[in-house]
């Protein structure tokens, strides 16, 4: 089995920072890109930001400039840094990541289970 597991949301004030977490364990043979996504309430899924395995990136308009998305692959994780906070930010966030368990030939989607960020205006 393959687990995604968020940690480090929380409250903050607009303008503050918050650095999310989400690492992957499990029976993991590799892994390729990895996501953060958004949900506010009322508001459809927003897809962040996307790293893919050799480190190329791409964001949302909403956050370029303000976020940045970074992964260790040696411990399977991917890191949001949240900078310049805004209110329109709070949502739930979940990774994402595209994995390829050990003796499965193809990758295949799993999700975490979300983490609250709450931004005070």
């Amino acid at each position: 089995q393959v687990q995604l597991v968020e940690s480090g949301g929380g409250l903050v004030q607009a303008g503050g920072s918050l650095r999310l977490s989400c690492a992957a364990s499990g029976s993991i043979f590799s892994v390729n890109a990895m996501r953060w996504y958004r949900q506010a309430p009322g508001k459809q899924r927003e897809l962040v930001a996307t790293i893919t395995a050799g480190g190329g990136t791409n964001y949302a308009d909403s956050v370029k400039g303000r976020f940045t998305i970074s992964r260790d692959n040696a411990k399977n994780t991917v890191y949001l840094q949240m900078n310049s906070l805004k209110p329109e930010d709070t949502a739930v966030y979940d990774c994402n990541a595209d994995i390829r368990r050990i003796g499965s030939m193809w990758y295949e989607a799993y999700w975490g289970r979300g983490t609250q960020v709450t931004v005070s205006s």
